[in-house]
Order: structure tokens, then sequence, then C-alpha cells
């Protein structure tokens, strides 16, 4: 039999592909997000908000490309102190104004009365006005902007024109030279160094930085920016060293262009020492170690204690402080199986014990390193905030699960006193050292922490005051700290731990009370309002006994303890998709009269899921699930080509009506229950109607093991063994008792793809051991023997035949034998 033959597993396909399968649904999550692909109850902005964009970002380049101080508002502040009027007006005149508006700007020589009214009064213009030198320079900078801000387009390379710009820059240092106010002197300055250095021409805008810039005692941020072009130049001159350092020295004194300034350093690719050697004061040498530093993704304690050893005061200790523990807690703390976030769908994480627990070891070193640094930072107190080395130590103290000394820790400082961002993190801390018994599965009063998740409540609905429109909220807002961290918390540690504790109801309402980070919902659909993970959670592990317990917790909404915090946000969520849920679990049980029941409170107008074949070309009848089809191949499925689309409530109706006629039609029972075994057959991985009991199909589905209640049916087919087993008992007919047989044949190969790793039955890995031993087992399918021994001249044995390669092989290895 060749190769191709066998994978091709005619009999009882278990190498679905995506071209086969109708409606196929993806279980594989949300798309990565990199500002969530961690637990983190740490916040990145906890020392303060100056350095963020440079916070932890194993995913990202930077955390953030925005400034936290604009560019804008600082030119226009300087403008608005200059003449004397209003920094808004200045901002709206120099950065908000439409094309039109711009034009007539552009040759505005000072008469007010001919602008629009809308400009007539703003009092940057009317200061233009009575400020003839200020007005010349406004003038002479609006002539520069079509060579200083060109857009590149990859599409359309248009070269900037070098020569108009070394006319104006010339034009630009005459005019320096003959200005005699510093404020304006400085800027036509800068004007010359730009337009020399777009032009390409760094020698001259070194030159005027040197002679014009450098040498200017006026304080303005234009310097900085001029510094900038010079650190720029001196890269095109060839000293990426000198132009590292120099961008350093921008990255302090420049917070609107520490981002621009961040890159460009790293883009000379000088080594630090290379930066180091220009550097001749202790803040030079503590911002080169700071953004090489914030541009390591490895553990880097070398950084931190240099930056502490030159500036112990500086707020760079607390973000880079703040980033290893970051980096600790990605590598430490262990998402839980209920709500697995989606990086994982995208990093490979080793199952070798010793190496993980080799790199664990290491890690916990390195924890320690940055507690005893988090301590002395503490101790010494040359850090403007030294609480926030201590609430570091407990943090670090509860993630190396050593409760008592992150207690000690905590118990050392006053929350009141706290500024706010300290305040915050000591009030999440606490809350996660008390709740170390709940992660633990222990015993636990949750009512000790109402008053702290009533507060997390708080802190997320006031990062979250727009009123969705029900679709489920994305997570790649780096600023929504709290939104997280309270995700987390319930989703991480008590959703697990009622889970543990055998309540399987609470854990559900704990993976719904994490998602709802709005107080307010537009659409108030059960579903469209959670989490990938937690719809997962609820649609693969709740049960009838789980979903009446829900009903019940839903009925204390109106307490003042965490059950009622709980079920007030399953409240908010309308019942369709509740009770659609409800009846789900009970046609997994093969409960059909009761599942009618909770697809009875379902309105009427709710849209129950039920595909169609997508590549059936429109012209022809479209091919539609049948459960209760008989088939001999599993692969290609075999639809049937009518309008009847069967949905939950038809399966569950024509299932309950089987179930009655067993036992008052006992004379057909076993045609009964030979239709009723087709018909939990096709609802499992390998059938046409499988959305009856599973909410998503995958082929990466048929790699797992069984994990789910409902699994007994979806991947093991054993429910439908027992019936096909009881229709063949009760029937007397030959050929219907060798179709039974068949049927279980199919059945028993569902456990032997289960107990087969899944590279026994992959392409690549014929000549295994694992493979061999799969395809006999197959082979070997003990149903098949009495195929053949008690149905050989019916004439279904002869269809089967024909059709399943395996049985085919089964009766040609069985006349070698003989």
């Amino acid at each position: 039999m060749k190769i191709f033959k066998k994978l091709s597993l005619i009999s009882s396909v278990f190498l679905l592909t995506f071209f086969g399968e109708i409606a196929v649904n993806i279980a594989c999550g949300s798309e990565v997000d990199p500002y969530d692909y961690y637990i983190s109850y740490f916040h990145n902005n906890v020392q303060g908000d100056e350095y963020t964009p440079f916070a932890f970002n194993q995913m990202a380049y930077l955390n953030s490309e925005e400034d936290v101080v604009s560019e804008s508002e600082i030119n226009s502040e300087e403008w608005g102190k200059y003449l004397d009027v209003k920094a808004q007006d200045v901002h709206k005149i120099m950065y908000n104004v439409d094309s039109a508006t711009n034009v007539k700007l552009t040759n505005y020589k000072g008469e007010v009365s001919s602008l629009p009214d809308n400009l007539q009064k703003n009092t940057f213009i009317q200061a233009l006005a009575q400020h003839k030198d200020a007005l010349k320079y406004y003038s002479f900078a609006k002539s520069t902007e079509p060579f200083a801000n060109v857009n590149f387009d990859m599409w359309d390379p248009k070269p900037r024109d070098t020569t108009a710009m070394d006319e104006l820059a010339k034009v630009a240092v005459k005019l320096t030279e003959s200005e005699k106010d510093n404020f304006l002197k400085l800027r036509y300055a800068y004007q010359a160094e730009r337009m020399f250095h777009y032009a390409g021409l760094h020698t001259e805008s070194k030159n005027v930085y040197d002679k014009f810039i450098k040498t200017n005692k006026t304080k303005s941020a234009v310097k900085g920016w001029a510094l900038a072009l010079y650190a720029g130049s001196t890269r095109r001159l060839g000293n990426p060293e000198e132009s590292a350092f120099l961008f350093s020295k921008v990255f302090t004194t420049n917070p609107e262009r520490r981002i621009q300034a961040y890159k460009n350093y790293y883009y000379n690719s000088a080594p630090v020492n290379g930066a180091l050697k220009y550097a001749k004061t202790n803040d030079e040498k503590a911002s080169i170690w700071a953004i090489n530093g914030f541009g390591n993704l490895d553990f880097n304690i070398e950084s931190l204690n240099k930056v502490y050893l030159y500036e112990p005061k500086s707020q760079l200790n607390g973000a880079l402080l703040v980033r290893e523990v970051n980096k600790l807690e990605q590598a430490l703390i262990k998402d839980s199986d209920l709500a697995k976030i989606s990086y994982q769908y995208y990093f490979y994480e080793s199952d070798k014990g010793k190496y993980k627990d080799s790199v664990k070891t290491l890690n916990l070193k390195r924890l320690n390193e940055i507690k005893n640094f988090a301590v002395k930072l503490a101790a010494e107190q040359k850090y403007p905030q030294p609480e926030l080395g201590t609430l570091t130590a407990a943090y670090l103290s509860w993630m190396e699960n050593k409760d008592l000394d992150a207690s000690n820790y905590l118990a050392t400082l006053n929350p009141a006193k706290l500024p706010e961002k300290l305040r915050d993190q000591y009030r999440i801390t606490d809350l996660l050292i008390k709740a170390k018994n709940i992660k633990k599965g222990n015993p636990f009063n949750e009512n000790e922490l109402l008053s702290s998740l009533k507060w997390l409540d708080e802190k997320r609905f006031a990062e979250n005051k727009t009123v969705r429109n029900g679709q489920y909220d994305d997570w790649s807002n780096e600023d929504k700290r709290f939104t997280k961290t309270t995700r987390n918390f319930y989703q991480q540690i008590l959703a697990p731990a009622y889970l543990k504790m055998g309540d399987t109801a609470k854990a559900a309402l704990a993976m719904v009370k994490g998602d709802l980070s709005y107080n307010l919902m537009k659409n108030n659909s059960l579903f469209k309002n959670m989490s990938y993970q937690s719809t997962s959670f609820w649609q693969q592990y709740l049960s009838p006994k789980s979903m009446q317990a829900l009903a019940n917790y839903k009925t204390k909404a109106k307490g003042n303890d965490v059950i009622a915090l709980l079920a007030k946000a399953l409240n908010k969520l309308n019942n369709d998709e509740f009770y659609e849920l409800w009846g789900t679990t009970y046609l997994r049980t093969h409960q059909y009269e009761k599942a009618l029941i909770y697809f009875k409170k379902v309105s009427a107008s709710y849209q129950y899921f039920s595909p169609a074949d997508w590549y059936a070309d429109d012209s022809e009848a479209k091919l539609v699930a049948d459960p209760f089809i008989e088939t001999v191949n599993d692969y290609p499925k075999k639809y049937a080509s009518n309008d009847q689309r069967f949905n939950k409530v038809i399966f569950a109706r024509e299932m309950a009506r089987l179930q009655k006629l067993i036992l008052t039609d006992k004379k057909n029972a076993a045609s009964y229950y030979y239709r009723m075994a087709n018909a939990v057959y096709q609802t499992g991985y390998y059938g046409n109607s499988w959305f009856l009991i599973s909410y998503d199909w995958s082929t990466y589905a048929n790699e797992e093991k069984p994990k789910y209640n409902y699994d007994v049916d979806y991947k093991l087919a054993k429910t439908a063994a027992v019936w096909y087993a009881k229709a063949r008992a009760l029937s007397t007919n030959p050929e219907f008792k060798a179709k039974c047989t068949f049927m279980l044949a199919k059945c028993a190969q569902k456990q032997i793809i289960s107990n087969a790793d899944y590279s026994a039955y992959n392409y690549y890995n014929t000549k295994s051991k694992a493979y061999k031993d799969f395809i006999a087992a197959n082979y070997n399918n003990p149903y098949f023997k009495e195929l053949k021994t008690k149905y050989a001249k019916t004439s279904f044995y002869r269809i089967a035949v024909n059709e399943c390669s395996y049985l085919e092989d089964f009766i040609a290895g069985s006349k070698g034998k003989s």
C-alpha cells in the first residue's frame, strides 16, 4: 500500500485540512499585543511618567513612540513668554492652521486687518504686528518650511533642493550676524544650521552651531534641537562615537526630543565605552548608561548600578529599576492555564524540566540582585522617592513566595504619606500578599478582599470612561495599567483558585468580571464583552451543574460581598447567550428535553450558528450539515444538499423524539439507537455537525489530548459507540449489524488517534516506530476481525472494503498470514 494512500486515511480521517471543512473557526486566540504579553502587577510608571516610553517591552523597540513632552507646546510657550501673549494662540498659528490659512500667513506683513476675523483676534498675530523684528523672523521661518518639512514618499522620492537650502542657510547666517536680540539670533542660527544640514553641508552646519548657538546665552529648547543636528552632522562626518555621546546629551536635556535622540544614539552603533570617552560629568556618564539600559532586553543590573553611582538622585534610577522588575515578571510569573495570554502562540516554551529549573534558578538569583539594589536605594535615601525601593523589595519578595518578608517591607511604609503612584502600587502589592492563600488553592475569606476589589474597579473604570459599543475591549493601550491589573487578578489568581476548590461557576464569574473594564456598555451581549480566553473558558468548561450555580449566583447581586460584586458584572449582560450555552451543556450530556427548556428561554430573534459549505459554487445547491447522515468515510466530509439547516433547537427536538421512541416503540429501537449514534458521531471533531456541541473547530485540535467533559463525544466518540453497540445487539439483520460493527470500528479508531503521539501520524515521520505502531494499531482494530468473520457475505462489507483502506489492508494482511 502506498504511503499516500495510507495518509489519506479514507476510512476515518484525522488529517483534516482547511480546504475540506465548512465554517472553520481557528481556536488560537487574538493576535499578540505588545503591551500585554506577560503577567504584570508592577506598573511601569510607578516611578513617574518621564521615562515611560522606555519601559520594558520585549516585543517593541520602544514602549511608546510619543515623547512625554510636546515640542510644539514648548516652542509656543517660549514665544508666548517672549512676546507676552497666550501660548495657545502661538500654537494655533504655528501648528494648527489649514493650508489656505497657511498661505495667507506666509505673506503676512503685519497688517492685521488683511487677515480673516478669526485670526485678527489672535494675540500672537497682534504681537507680531507690533514687534517688527519678530515678524521679520516669522516671515523668514515660513520661507524655510517647504524645505524643512518634506515628507518622504518611497514611491516618488523627490530629491531635496539643496541649492535653495544652501542659499537660505547663507541668508540666515547674515541675519544671525546682524540680529542683536539673543532670542531671535538663536533662532536665525538654528534655521541656518538646519538648512545646511538638510543640504548635506555638514561642516558648514557644525560651524554655525559652534560660532552662534553654542555661545548663545539664551535658555531655550532650541539649543537642544540644534545640538541634535550637530550630533547628526558629526555622524555624517565619520565620528559615530562622538555622535552617540552628543545624542545622549540631547536625551537628558530635551524630553521633547528624547525618543529621537534615543533612536539616533543606537543608529550610531557605538559601544558604550566609545560614547563614555567623551563624557566629562557624572550627569553625562549616567545618561549614556541609562540609554544602554533602556536598549537592553536582557537582565542588566550593570546599567542600574552605574546610573546610581553617577546620579543617585536621577529619576533614571527608578525607571531602570522598574524595567528590571518587569523583566523578572515576564520570566517568573507563570500565567494560568485558564487565561493564556496570546503571546504563547508565538513563543516556544521548553518542556525540558532540568533546563526550565536552571533558568528559574538563574532568574531567582537575578531577582535577589535587584531586590538588594532596591533595599540599598531605600536605605541610602539619595533617590528622591526611597519608598520605591521598599515597594520593589516587597513586590519581589511576593514574587519569590516570601510573603512574610513582603509584609514586613510594606509595614515600614505609611501609604497615606506616599505619592499617588506609589500608594496605588502599595495597595496592589498588599492585595497580592493577602491573596497568596487564594493562589495556593487554600480555603480563604474572599470578602477580606472586597474593599480592594472595589478600589480596583474605580481605578479601571476611570481609565475607560467612554461607553463602549459592545465589542470586547482591545488591551493594546499601554496606559490602561489598572485595567490589566484587575483583569490579571481575577483571571490569573481568583478564577484558578475557585476552580481548584471545585467551584467552576465562581471561576466563570471571575473570568467575566476581569474582562468588564467599562462601567457601562451599549451592547450587552455576553460573549461580545468577553475576551477570547474568557469566552473559551465558558464554552469549554461549564456543565449543566455549573450553569445552574451561575443562575443561583445571579440572584445574589444585591448583596455587599464578593459574590455580589461578581454577580453584578454578569447581570449587566443579556441572557440569550447564557441560556443558549446552558442548553448546549445539556446537548453535551444527551439530556435533550432539558436542552429544549433553556433554548425556549432564548429570544426568538436569536441567530443560532449553522454553517454552510464555504467552497460550494453559488450556482450550486449549498451543502449543509446534517447530523443524521450515514457515512462510510470521514473525509471528505459528507453533507446534505438541501435547504434543511440544522441548528441546536432542531437537533435537540429530534434527539428527544428518538429517545422517547426507544421506550415507546421497542420493536424499532435498534434503528432509533443507530440514528442517534450517527447524530452523536457527526457532532464530533470528525463529523459535519461539530458546531452542535462545540463552539470552534480547528485543525490544531487534533494534536491536543481530550481535556473537556464533552471530549468524550467530540474526540472519543464513546457515546456513539455505546449506542451503535446497543443498536447491533437489538437487531437480527446482518446488513444492519455489519454497518453497526463498521461504525464501532470507526469509534474505536478515535481512541487510537487520541492515544497516539501527534508525531505518529505526521507525514514527515513515516519511518519512525511511533508512526508504524500507529498504522499497525489501525490495521489491528478488533472490529475489523468481527467484520471479516461474521459479516463478510454482506453487501455492506463489500462496500466498506472498497472504500476503507485500513479494512482493505487488514483483509490483505490476513490473507498473507493464512
